[in-house]
Order: C-alpha cells, then sequence, then structure tokens
C-alpha cells in the first residue's frame, strides 16, 4: 500500500497549529500562575508591615498553593508561624522543606536552622541541641555554637559549656571566653566538693587558673577551701594574690581573710594591709574586717565615723548609731535598729545587665544569666 503524501502535507499544518494552540495555554496559565503569586507574596508582604500577621499568614499561604517549589514563602511563613507562637506548624513547613529532595544544600542549612529556632521557641531543648549541633561547620557555626553553650549552661553541663567555649574562642573570632571558661571549672570544683572529691576540684580549680591567670573566683575558691581546711597560711596567700589581681573584690572575702589572719598570728601585717586595701576601695565590709583585728570600741567609733563624713549612708549612720548605742538606753538601740532595717533594701547587688537585686552576690545573674554583671560594690557604695 503507498503512502499518499497529501496527506502528510495535509496533516503538518494541523499538528502544527494545535501545538501552537497547546504552547499558549500553557504559557498563559504560567504568566497567570506567576501574576498571581508575586501579587500574593506582596499582598502578605504588605499586610506583615501593618501588623496584620493574622491576615499576612493567609496571604503566604495562597502564595505558597501558587508556588510550592519557592522555599523563601515557605521560610517566611516559618518565621510568621513561630512569631505567633504556632510552632508546631513552624516545625512542620520546616521540616517539609527538609524532606525535599531537590532543596540546595544551602536552603538546607537555612531550613535546619529554621527548626532549631523553632524547638527553643517551644522550650524543646533536647530537640533543640540536636537541632544544632547539625549545623556545626555551616554557615550557621556561630550561632550554633552560641546556642549550644546557651542551652549546656541552662543544664548545667559545665564540661559540655567548656568544650563549647573552648571552640568558639579558637574558631568563631567573637571574643575572648576565658573568664566564662574559668567560671565553667569554678562550678565543677563547687560539684566535686559537694561529692567530697577533693582531688577533682583542685585539679578543677588549677585549669580556672589556666584558663584566666587574673580572674577574681578562682583565687576565692582556693582561698575559701584553704581557710575551711584550717590551712590559713594558704588561704592569706591565695587572697593576696586576689587583692593585687582583682582588688574590687577582696571586700568580698575581706572578713575571712582577717579570721585567717588571726589565726595564722599575722594579724599586725594583715591590719597594715586591710588598712591600705580600704585606703584605695573604701566600704564598710573593709571597715568591719578591720574591726576584726582591731576591736576596740573607740577605734571602731572614729573609723565609722570618719567614713561616714566621707562616705554618706545609712548603712554607715546605722553602724555608728550601733556602736555608740552598745551598753547606752534602749531609745539610741531602737533608732539603730530602725535604721539599719531601712538601709538594708540598699545594701543589696544589682546586677548591671537586667537590674535585678540580691542580698548576696552572685556570679552569674539569677535573672539574665549573664557572667560577672554584678558590680562587687552594693547598691550605696555605687
Amino acid at each position: 500500500m503507498e503512502f499518499d503524501l497529501q496527506w502528510l502535507l495535509l496533516g503538518l499544518p494541523v499538528a502544527f497549529a494545535l501545538g501552537w494552540m497547546a504552547s499558549r495555554l500553557d504559557l498563559r496559565q504560567w504568566k497567570r500562575e506567576q501574576h498571581e503569586s508575586p501579587r500574593a507574596y506582596f499582598k502578605g508582604l504588605n499586610l506583615l508591615l501593618n501588623e496584620q500577621q493574622d491576615k499576612a499568614i493567609d496571604a503566604f499561604i495562597e502564595a505558597v498553593q501558587h508556588d510550592p517549589d519557592t522555599s523563601d514563602l515557605h521560610f517566611a511563613l516559618g518565621s510568621l508561624f513561630r512569631r505567633r507562637g504556632e510552632v508546631e506548624r513552624a516545625v512542620r513547613v520546616h521540616q517539609h522543606l527538609l524532606n525535599r529532595a531537590d532543596l540546595p544544600a544551602a536552603e538546607r542549612d537555612r531550613a535546619q536552622h529554621g527548626l532549631a529556632q523553632d524547638y527553643m521557641k517551644a522550650g524543646l531543648f533536647d530537640r533543640a541541641e540536636e537541632a544544632w549541633k547539625a549545623l556545626e561547620g555551616t554557615a550557621f557555626d556561630t550561632e550554633a555554637r552560641l546556642a549550644l553553650l546557651t542551652l549546656h549552661e541552662r543544664a548545667r553541663d559545665w564540661r559540655a559549656a567548656v568544650d563549647d567555649a573552648t571552640k568558639l574562642e579558637r574558631n568563631s573570632g567573637t571574643g575572648s571566653y576565658a573568664s566564662r571558661i574559668a567560671h565553667y571549672w569554678c562550678e565543677l570544683a563547687l560539684e566535686a566538693d559537694a561529692r567530697q572529691h577533693a582531688d577533682e576540684a583542685e585539679d578543677a580549680l588549677r585549669k580556672a587558673r589556666e584558663a584566666a591567670p587574673q580572674a577574681a573566683r578562682p583565687l576565692m575558691l582556693l582561698g575559701q577551701r584553704a581557710h575551711a581546711a584550717g590551712q590559713h597560711a594558704q588561704a592569706l596567700e591565695c587572697w593576696r594574690q586576689l587583692r593585687v589581681a582583682q582588688p574590687g573584690a577582696f571586700a568580698l572575702i575581706a572578713r575571712n581573710y582577717a579570721k585567717s589572719a588571726a589565726a595564722a598570728g599575722v594579724s599586725p601585717q594583715a591590719l597594715a594591709e586591710l588598712q591600705e586595701q580600704y585606703a584605695r576601695t573604701p566600704s564598710l565590709d573593709l571597715l568591719a574586717a578591720i574591726g576584726l583585728l582591731d576591736p576596740e570600741p573607740a577605734a571602731q567609733r572614729r573609723r565609722v565615723a570618719a567614713h561616714l563624713a566621707q562616705h554618706p549612708s545609712l548603712s554607715a549612720a546605722g553602724e555608728l548609731l550601733r556602736l555608740r548605742g552598745q551598753g547606752a538606753d534602749d531609745e539610741l538601740s531602737s533608732v539603730a535598729s530602725a535604721m539599719a532595717h531601712a538601709a538594708r533594701p540598699l545594701q543589696r547587688y544589682r546586677c548591671a545587665a537586667c537590674g535585678f537585686e540580691a542580698q548576696n552576690y552572685f556570679w552569674q545573674c539569677p535573672g539574665c544569666l549573664n557572667w560577672d554583671s554584678y558590680p562587687t560594690q552594693r547598691l550605696e557604695d555605687l
């Protein structure tokens, strides 16, 4: 059977016409989808700028439906869900992105970063830790290590915190972490002492001093451990180093310094050192320590009166009334007690970062969890 060329000549134009019509339809549909997707996106952006988050989320969902392969829209949607507290929906968005096999490596890291933030927001710290660890070695490496450091501090996993801070100081260029590393070793020393593992505590304090030789806390702890063990000469040596390295922090242990000096039989030398320190950084704590080594009542009254004249405060006034009221009538004693009560709120330490006040000195603020944010002076001395 011969093939009739006439049919071929008739069929080619028909096929061309059908193909052209199909392409035009596809092109129109593509253009319509491309037009609708940016319009929904910009609508959502405008609503977001006007702080209408509910309507913005609806607009972004519409944009994602028109173009499900656009990862930027998914990231915007996940961020909105997290900000609104809808963490489960944010997690689903970021997990959906991570499950896409065609997602580039940079976008996959970005989705992993969003997922880690979702878990942090939800308080799922164990999952957050795993998510942050997956970001090590990526563009989010520094942020991941900082987040892990925060998580390990919250969990009081001090050894892991030491590793995190060491890596940050070595690689990130975000500043020195030597002081914080010293604090972590001090925390480990306290835990070892609580378990009565003296050798382990000494090793931790040695590492704390290696990390930050000029830090105040390791020297204070070394002195306090020696003081508690009756090794007063060793305690005095540690605290003398503290007085040289961190004179402002010396007032925190001034009373114990005086007690160890009396026990070691070196009261005159210690008294001269305390008086020298008071001349540099006057405080009632140092006066109290001086009073332990020179308890003569008239001398104490003179010292407190001179301090009150130079540094007026309720605490100094109350202390002077107390000293003058010893053995006197009950009225003066009552006034001294009232003055001491009024001065008590001013005898607190205040965090310079968040303003959290405490009667005791903290190396890490219980409010904002910052380290070394407490001045060593009380409120009325600032």
